[in-house]
């Protein structure tokens, strides 16, 4: 299905009771999690978006009932002159999850074909063959047994000027905002187009991307979590492992023998 970013723009607010929709949503993932741990599943979570539009604030609420053993958040930022001097996706093989862990990357591989094409970081050749390469490296991951989950948040241009000014205000979020927020707002445009690209081109049947309206903050983070619970939730098997007869019978034995 094409997306059309114009469709996540409404910021209508969460219907409801958002803190109680918010610990069900939590709680489910919670599950989810176990269930990948206990079956030794591994899942990446990929969250791209406009600057300022609440991906951090997703990921917090998102790991707020997991264990933090068994999963990474990989905020991505301009590669390393290291990193440079290898093929792009290098610096990701390195970082997908094992067995029974989630990876969440905070931006991903595809700075490839939004920032450093609109930027001019790659050549027109290097993002244009961005797209086939992203492609088989996903569709690696999945036939490796691992689930991927890929979100786009989306603010219009008034919403994120409105989260900029807020972060320059204040001095508690200035650490947040940088020189690139305010000159890549300039270059929107170029930045719709590639978004448009990378959404034709890389949407498959089994990493399809999902747009999250995040002009509403509660609304999208409900969304956002509802998405990725769906998408986990559907790729792994929901039933806990049955117990080890053995097990229970000597771990019983020995609770019973430790009573008073």
């Amino acid at each position: 299905m094409k997306i059309d970013l114009s469709d996540y723009e409404k910021g209508d607010k969460f219907a409801g009771d958002y803190d109680q929709a918010l610990a069900e949503v939590q709680e489910r993932l919670e599950r989810i999690q176990v269930a990948h741990i206990v079956h030794q599943r591994a899942a990446i979570l990929v969250l791209e978006g406009w600057d300022a539009a609440g991906k951090g604030g997703i990921i917090k609420r998102l790991t707020g009932q997991w264990d933090p053993r068994f999963f990474e958040v990989m905020p991505i930022s301009a590669p390393s002159e290291n990193e440079l001097a290898h093929h792009f996706l290098w610096r990701f093989w390195r970082r997908l999850p094992a067995k029974g862990h989630i990876a969440i990357f905070d931006r991903s591989w595809y700075g490839r074909v939004l920032v450093e094409r609109v930027e001019g970081y790659a050549s027109k050749a290097e993002w244009q063959r961005g797209y086939d390469e992203i492609n088989d490296f996903e569709a690696q991951q999945i036939e490796a047994g691992a689930t991927m989950v890929k979100l786009f948040v989306h603010i219009t241009q008034e919403k994120q000027d409105k989260e900029l000014a807020e972060r320059l205000d204040d001095p508690w979020k200035r650490w947040k905002t940088g020189p690139d927020d305010y000159r890549n707002r300039a270059r929107r445009a170029d930045y719709l187009d590639a978004i448009g690209e990378m959404f034709d081109r890389t949407s498959t049947r089994h990493a399809p991307w999902t747009a999250i309206d995040g002009n509403s903050r509660k609304a999208g983070r409900i969304a956002a979590l509802t998405a990725i619970a769906d998408q986990l939730e559907a790729k792994v098997p929901m039933v806990p492992p049955a117990i080890d007869p053995e097990f229970e019978k000597m771990a019983r034995a020995a609770l019973a023998a430790g009573k008073p």
